[in-house]
Parts: C-alpha cells; sequence; structure tokens
C-alpha cells in the first residue's frame, strides 16, 4: 500500500495521546484509506507524515513539521484559495484527494474545531470548473454482473448525465465502454476489470453497494419504480451502487459515520434520507447499443473523431475538430455525443437533417441564432452547481442571463418549418419566474464571496434594508462627527477614521493633545498621534457594526433561500439545457454545412436495397472533411457498393490515397447518420450498424503484444463479430510477417468477410494478387489510384479507378521521401535482379508473383477459369521456390484454404514454419 495513504504510522502507535486536532487527522485518514486527505488548519490545507513527504515532493512546496506531545511530524500545507492547481497534480499522480474541511466556526466552540471530509475528489467525480478538462462529459462508470448478464452505468456528476446499457457479451460491454471513455470507474464483485482501458482509474468501492436490495432501495430514492425504468438486475446493481458512490465522494460519509463499527459508515452511505442527496440527477436514460451505430475504441482510434492519430498531428485535425462550430458549452457536449452515438434510424435521421437543411438555407437566422447562443452559459453544469449549494451569487447572474436571451432565441424559430425546430421552439421554456426572482434578489455584479454582504438587492427584503439603513445612518452620523468635533476643539487636523481591530476612533496629533475634551477616551497610542472614543462614538460603533453583521448574515440567510428555490427548478432548466445544446449542435452542422459546401445525404430503409439485409452507399465526388480542411486542395472520389458491388480490394502505391479514401467513406456514412450534411455533390446510403477498421501499424509493448499480434486481434474481432449490416475497413492486412505468411491471411480473410460475413468491405493491399480474387468472388470488384511517372518521379493524381494498379511504386516513393541516392539506386538493383530471378520469391514485386496451383488438381485457375466447390484458385506465391523443403511444400500445396477459417490458417502456417526452423 501506499505509505502516503491510510493513517500515518507514526500516530497509530499513539493515537490516543495524540492532541485532539492530530487525532481528528489519523481518524479521517483511517475512514479514508483510499485518498490523500487535505486537513484544513486556518488557510491551509495540511498534510502529515508520509503524506507530507510525498506532497512536497510533488508539488514541489516546503516541507515543515508540527509537534505535539508524542513528538514532531513532518508537515506540508497548500492555501485553500489556490487549491485547485495543486489538486490537479496530485490527480495527475493518481491519487483520490479527501478535503477535509473546518465545519465549524473557530469562534463558535471551546475545544478544538470539527472537521469532516466534505468531498472526495477523483478524476471522474470532477465538478470544479478549474479541474474539468474542456466542456466534454466527464465519465464515471460502474460495471457490474448478475448472472450471464453485464451492467453498465455511466454518471456525470458535473451535469447530472445518468446512462445505462446492459448485454451477456462483455466484448459489448467494453465497446460502449470506449465509446464513452470515463475518467474513472468502480467495479463491481465477478465483473470484470478489464473491460475497462488502462488510461482510466479503477477505484475500490464497498462491494455491499452492488448487492441487489440495496441498490434498488439507492435508485428508489432518486427514481419511481426503477424495476419499469431498468432491463435487468444488472442493470439496477450498476446504477445504484454508482448513485452510492457518487454521494460518498460529495460527503456521504459525513453524517451517521461515528463509532468504530464499519457498518455503520456504509449504512450512511445508502441512507435513503442521506443528506447528500443529488438532487440535479433527475434523469436516468437506459439504452440499448444496438440503436445506435457501433463504434469501438480501434474504430473511434482509426477515425480520429476526437483525437489525432499522428504523433505530431494538428489538434484539431479531428472530425469533432471540423464540425464543431458550437457557439456554447452545452451544443459542444450534445454534438460530441452524437458523434459517438449515430443513429440508425431513418426518420431520426431525417428529422436532423430537415433542421440542418432549413437552418443551412436561413443565413440571417442561422448566425443571429449563433449570436444569440454565445451568451448561454453551461446551464447543466450551473443548475448542478446550485443543487449542490455550491453555486455563488455570479452564477446566479449567469443563469439571469441565460435566461434573459431564451425570449429572442425562440422569436428566432417562431416561424420555422420543420417539426424538430418547432419542437425545439416549444420547449425552449424562458423561466421567466427564476429569472425574475434572481433580477429581484441579486445585484448586478455580485462579488465572489457570498457570506460577506452585497449580493442581495436593495427593496428585496425589509428587513435587510432597515439594517442598512441604520448602518448608513450610522456611518452618515460618524461622517458628521468629524466636522463637528473640529469646531467643537478648534484642532482642525483632528479625523474621524475605522480599523477592524480597534473600531471607530478619534485621531488626534500630539501638539494638539492639550486641546482634548474631557469625554475623549484614550483607546490606542501611535508615535506621533494619540487616538480616543467618547461614549456617542462607541455607542454609534456597536449599532453601526452590529448592523452590518445582522445585514451580512440576513444577506447570506436571503441567497440560501433564492438558490434553494431555484434548485427546486432544476427539471425545468435541464429541460430548457437540452433544447438550447440541441439547436446549438443543429445550428453548428449547418455551419459546417454551409461553410464547406456538404450536401444532404439521402437516407434509405433496408426494403429499398433490394434485400432485407444488404447496404447501399452511393456517393458521388466525396470528400475526406478532414484532410480537405488541412490541404490547398483535395481530389473528390465517388464510391459505389450495394449488394453486388459490397468487396473492394483497393490497390495504389504509399501516398496515392487508399487510406485517406477508405477513411472518408466511413466519416461519410458516420456523418449522414449523425444527422449531419456530408463532404460530397451528392449521397445515398443505408445506415449502417457498425463500423470495423483495421488502418495502420501499431504495437502494444507494454502487453507483449506485437504489431502483428495486435493486428491478429483486431481481425479476429471483425471476423467474429462483423455481419452483412457492418462496414469494414482493411488496410495492408498481413504485412508483419513473411509475404508468403500474409498473403495467404489477407487472401483467407478476403474470402472469409465475402461468403461468410457478407460486410461491405474497402480492403487496400500492397498483395496485388488478391486483385485477381474479383475474378472468383460474385461481390468483390478491384479499384486503383494511378500514377504517373515524369522525369523519373512518381506524379499521384489521387483519383481512384477501376481494375489494379501496376505496381507498388515503392522505390519511386522512397526517392520521393528523400532516401539517399546511393539507397535508391541500389534499391532499383535489387528490384531488376529479382524480376530476372525465376526462383525469386518472397523478393519479387507482388504483382508479377505467377499464381500457385489449384488445390488437389494441379491444374491453375488464375486465367479465369469455372471455380469448383471445395476449391478456390489461390494467389499465395509458389510454395516450392528457393531451399523450401520438399515435404512443406507438398503439405502447402495440399491446404485448401476455401475450408479453413482464418484461425485455422494461421495455425497450419505456424506449424509449417516451425517446420522449415527445424
Amino acid at each position: 500500500m501506499d505509505s502516503a495513504l491510510g493513517p500515518p504510522d507514526a500516530m497509530a502507535e499513539k493515537r490516543d495521546e495524540l492532541t485532539p486536532m492530530m487525532r481528528q487527522y489519523h481518524d479521517l485518514c483511517a475512514r479514508y484509506d483510499d485518498a490523500l486527505v487535505l486537513f484544513q488548519v486556518g488557510d491551509f490545507y495540511e498534510t502529515f507524515c508520509e503524506a507530507a513527504e510525498r506532497t512536497a515532493r510533488l508539488l514541489e512546496i516546503t516541507l515543515t513539521s508540527r509537534e505535539d506531545s508524542t513528538g514532531e511530524y513532518p508537515m506540508a500545507g497548500i492555501p485553500i484559495d489556490n487549491a485547485e492547481s495543486y489538486v490537479e497534480e496530485l490527480l495527475e499522480a493518481g491519487y483520490r484527494v479527501a478535503v477535509a474541511d473546518q465545519v465549524e466556526e473557530p469562534g463558535e466552540t471551546s475545544g478544538v474545531v470539527e472537521r469532516a471530509v466534505t468531498r472526495v475528489i477523483t478524476p471522474g467525480t470532477l465538478t470544479e470548473d478549474e479541474l474539468l478538462a474542456g466542456d466534454d462529459n466527464n465519465f464515471v462508470a460502474a460495471i457490474a454482473r448478475d448472472g450471464d448478464a453485464l451492467a453498465l452505468s455511466l454518471l456525470d456528476v458535473s451535469t447530472g448525465d445518468f446512462l445505462a446499457t446492459s448485454s451477456t457479451a462483455s466484448e459489448s460491454i467494453a465497446d460502449e465502454v470506449s465509446r464513452f471513455d470515463p475518467s474513472e470507474a468502480v467495479v463491481g464483485p465477478d465483473a470484470p476489470a478489464d473491460l475497462v482501458p488502462e488510461d482510466c482509474m479503477v477505484t475500490p468501492f464497498d462491494a455491499r453497494a452492488f448487492d441487489r436490495d440495496r441498490a434498488g432501495e439507492k435508485l428508489s430514492t432518486y427514481f419511481r419504480n426503477p424495476d419499469a425504468l431498468l432491463a435487468s438486475d444488472a442493470e439496477i446493481r450498476a446504477c445504484g451502487a454508482l448513485l452510492a458512490y457518487a454521494e460518498y465522494v460529495r460527503g456521504g460519509e459525513h453524517e451517521g459515520e461515528r463509532g468504530e463499527d464499519d457498518d455503520r459508515r456504509v449504512d450512511a452511505v445508502f441512507a435513503a434520507d442521506s443528506a447528500h442527496r443529488l438532487e440535479y440527477i433527475t434523469r436516468l436514460t437506459r439504452y440499448d447499443p444496438r440503436e445506435y451505430l457501433l463504434l469501438d475504441a480501434v474504430a473511434l482510434r482509426s477515425l480520429e473523431l476526437f483525437e489525432p492519430r499522428a504523433v505530431y498531428g494538428r489538434e484539431d485535425a479531428t472530425l469533432v475538430g471540423v464540425l464543431d462550430e458550437t457557439a456554447s458549452a452545452l451544443g459542444g457536449r450534445k454534438l460530441r455525443d452524437w458523434l459517438r452515438r449515430p443513429l440508425l434510424d431513418p426518420d431520426r435521421i431525417a428529422a436532423r437533417h430537415d433542421a440542418v437543411d432549413e437552418l443551412t438555407g436561413a443565413v440571417q437566422r442561422r448566425e443571429r441564432l449563433h449570436d444569440r447562443l454565445r451568451d448561454v452559459y453551461d446551464l447543466e453544469r450551473l443548475i448542478g452547481r446550485i443543487s449542490r449549494e455550491r453555486a455563488n451569487a455570479r452564477d446566479l447572474r449567469s443563469l439571469r442571463d441565460t435566461l434573459a436571451v431564451v425570449p429572442e432565441i425562440r422569436a428566432q424559430l417562431a416561424d420555422a418549418d420543420c417539426d424538430r425546430l418547432q419542437d425545439l421552439h416549444a420547449n425552449l421554456d424562458p423561466l421567466a419566474d427564476v429569472r425574475e426572482l434572481i433580477e429581484d434578489a441579486i445585484v448586478a455584479d455580485p462579488p465572489i464571496e457570498i457570506t460577506e454582504g452585497g449580493i442581495i438587492a436593495e427593496g428585496y427584503d425589509e428587513d435587510l434594508d432597515a439594517l442598512r439603513e441604520t448602518a448608513r445612518n450610522g456611518k452618515q452620523w460618524i461622517d458628521d462627527l468629524e466636522e463637528a468635533e473640529r469646531d467643537r476643539t478648534g484642532i482642525d487636523s483632528l479625523k474621524v477614521g475605522y480599523n477592524s481591530v480597534h473600531g471607530y476612533y478619534i485621531e488626534v496629533t500630539n501638539p494638539n493633545l492639550d486641546a482634548v475634551p474631557e469625554n475623549y477616551q484614550r483607546r490606542q497610542t501611535l508615535k506621533n498621534s494619540e487616538r480616543f472614543v467618547t461614549p456617542e462614538l462607541k455607542e454609534r460603533e456597536d449599532e453601526i457594526v452590529g448592523a452590518e453583521e445582522r445585514a451580512d448574515e440576513r444577506e447570506y440567510e436571503l441567497f440560501r433561500e433564492v438558490r434553494r428555490e431555484i434548485a427546486e427548478e432544476v427539471e425545468r432548466v435541464q429541460a430548457l439545457a437540452d433544447a438550447v445544446a440541441t439547436l446549438d449542435a443543429l445550428v453548428s452542422l449547418a455551419t459546417a454545412a454551409a461553410q464547406y459546401d456538404y450536401c444532404r445525404p439521402e437516407i434509405l430503409d433496408r426494403d429499398g436495397t433490394g434485400g432485407d439485409d444488404g447496404l447501399v452507399i452511393d456517393v458521388e465526388g466525396g470528400r475526406h472533411p478532414v484532410v480537405e480542411r488541412t490541404q490547398e486542395s483535395f481530389v473528390p472520389n465517388d464510391a459505389r457498393f450495394d449488394d453486388d458491388r459490397r468487396l473492394a480490394v483497393i490497390t495504389g502505391p504509399n501516398m496515392s490515397g487508399k487510406s485517406t479514401y477508405m477513411r472518408q467513406v466511413a466519416q461519410i456514412v458516420l456523418l449522414a447518420q449523425v444527422g449531419s450534411f456530408v463532404p460530397a455533390r451528392s449521397a445515398r446510403l443505408t445506415p449502417v450498424e457498425r463500423i470495423f477498421t483495421r488502418v495502420g501499424a501499431s504495437d502494444d509493448i507494454a502487453g507483449g503484444r506485437s504489431t502483428f499480434m495486435v493486428e491478429m486481434d483486431e481481425l479476429a474481432t471483425i471476423l467474429r463479430e462483423a455481419d452483412e449490416r457492418s462496414l469494414v475497413l482493411l488496410d495492408e492486412v498481413g504485412r508483419g510477417t513473411s509475404t508468403a505468411d500474409g498473403l495467404a491471411i489477407a487472401q483467407a480473410i478476403t474470402e472469409h468477410l465475402h461468403d461468410e460475413v457478407g460486410a461491405t468491405t474497402l480492403f487496400a493491399t500492397h498483395h496485388h494478387p488478391l486483385t485477381e480474387l474479383a475474378d472468383d468472388l460474385p461481390a468483390a470488384f478491384t479499384l486503383h489510384f494511378e500514377v504517373d511517372q515524369e522525369d523519373g518521379e512518381v506524379v499521384f493524381h489521387h483519383e481512384i479507378a477501376p481494375g489494379a494498379a501496376t505496381g507498388s511504386y515503392g522505390v519511386e516513393v522512397a526517392t520521393a521521401a528523400g532516401v539517399p541516392e546511393s539507397v535508391v539506386d541500389r534499391s532499383r538493383d535489387l528490384v531488376a535482379e529479382a524480376a530476372d530471378d525465376p526462383i525469386a520469391g518472397d523478393d519479387r514485386d507482388q504483382s508479377e508473383v505467377s499464381p500457385v496451383d489449384d488445390a488437389g488438381t494441379g491444374q491453375a485457375t488464375a486465367d479465369g477459369g469455372e471455380r469448383t466447390p471445395g476449391s478456390r484458385s489461390s494467389s499465395e506465391p509458389r510454395s516450392d521456390v528457393g531451399d523450401v523443403p520438399t515435404d512443406v511444400a507438398a503439405e502447402l500445396r495440399a491446404l485448401d484454404l476455401a475450408h479453413l477459417t482464418p484461425v485455422e490458417a494461421l495455425t497450419e502456417l505456424d506449424r509449417l514454419k516451425r517446420l522449415l526452423e527445424e
């Protein structure tokens, strides 16, 4: 265990002898032994012993010490006013932070000030704007098992977004975890922790939180009849446990935690009447992953939805970077959610397209809406802070300023034609009563502090106005006193002043002390003057200070009442936030469509494709939405797939555009199903249910997986889970092994995808013999990117055309990349030698390799001969060349690849390879 966590050993040995304050620290460390405790002492948060030594090193702060009767203990502290920046560093170092605040005023207790943990700060439960990274959702997840079912729940504690789903397939839950990318997860008993990615913190939490009855009871305090809301006991376990954890980190142990019995601690967390209930969590959305286009972690990364793949790539070179023209944080989050979960239902997709279409054509309306939406604050996080009683007066004014622009936004939608915009017009509740309450109660420019007055407007409360009037009259009497006393005493330099220690005083310089009246009472002696007070001044001081203190107390009381009254409207504010977010996202999509010349795609029902399961993707003049924004020019290309043309083998040199083309097809499909217009002259498509990608080379050194093994793992997932409703992108499959092995694997996979899976597939390859499969596979066809050679240099046209490429032009591409001339010349010589060598085998350009005899027949079938059941023309290189042993060559010839699964083919290849090595 980390020595910085838990009760310090040095204190534990002498716990009963510690001073009351140090005993408090020890006990809180014991109670929150999974977190680093920041212990308030005055204006600082302190740590002691091993925790102090660790924080001093991590935060680069001074290590001091504190001594009591039991010994001297290392101590390190951070200022409370600037705690967020230090807490952020502790979180990045992998710690959870328990903040122990003073919950009593020092002047109101005769003993040690009581302290309690008011919140536990963890990566997934952040609510502080200073700690949240951007406007995107920050989810904490819970995973629970019940029988064969696995459930996932997700909660953004800062906004109240709460989601749940379940499946009997662990892969499905892993995909959903990847889709939402939580910062933290709590995992129930018997649930597999390996569903959580490595960069997500896994937090231990009491297994009793996942008990079915406890979880159901917790849920029932938030939602009526959770059994009807959720689909399984597993979902109830996950959601109830996650709510308990959310209450725990927001201070849920504060009540009922006393005593030695740890069960009381747990009972406090699950108590139905907990004072730490999160009132702003009012909606739980149960969804089925099959309702949305599924994108696993590999596809999200390959398609660069949110993060660029290139290490040195531009940070904004992502799909969301192109589309995000939102004016508010609400709209930005909504747009990202749409990108994570593209739609499948053609009617829902069309509803968004209708709205985008109308907004694209109405330029002035769109621009006015964008300008008004700029004035919208983050309503979801605002109402969250208000409900948690952490909002200050400026937060309330921000809410008021947002509500003030809602009528103007509604007015822009008053004559909308499409149903979606009409619905938004109806749902944009201006909350006039809430706005008026804030306008009446809170001054226009309030201070940050809420306990020092100056936040409640004049005229809102008669008692407060009376106290302020008393204070004002008293101060006016003080102002008049100076002139009156100068006239009475004849001392022109006499002045009346105030300080927080001695109160009001009359100051007389030393040369004028002889003129001081008898009723002056000495209050303070300075070097060059004396300060006095009179009975009347003392009386007025008590009156003024008393009125000001009572006014400050009254203001704080009134502010809390206003804040609580607004918190009761949380559901209305959240509904407004959702409407504003949706409108902002639609305006963003329309802005992108207008700026970048996107077209409206036509979404086809499955019944209109000629088959119940087949896909249609018909794109004319398609463009890659990200690449075209980063390049001076971009060459559009068509893409046409249907039941009769669903597997494209794409060849061409490196840098010719194969990978860009494949990704642009997938991104156009994805954008269309998000509800966006697409970068093309025209587009017709059937909704795709899942996009799979096997693109680029990467390894997993820490996990002990080579580049080739990572590739095979990803391929295994595709072959296991893809179906005829999937879009599959394959780029250079089989490059991580020998040419013969790689070609065999690539061919077997291609045949399996065509014959067994039926997925719409784009396969970019340098294995040129694969192009001959188009003669054998009815739904396969070939595409290529042509190039020219001018003066020995490769000229890329980036235009796709039917048929196969004539070569890979690898040496020419190396020349263009600046490889030294001597290396290029040697490469050309070796290529020429290989071309002249009839048995060069793997060293020859694969486009020139002759086909192997058909398995078991001795007859070549690559000439277009009829394909017979149980056999297939193979395009792999000759197996009886070089020094390959005869028996291995014979076994290779005898392999019936048409009847081997990809895994069986790999097993056979591995066995034959070991024979060669022996």
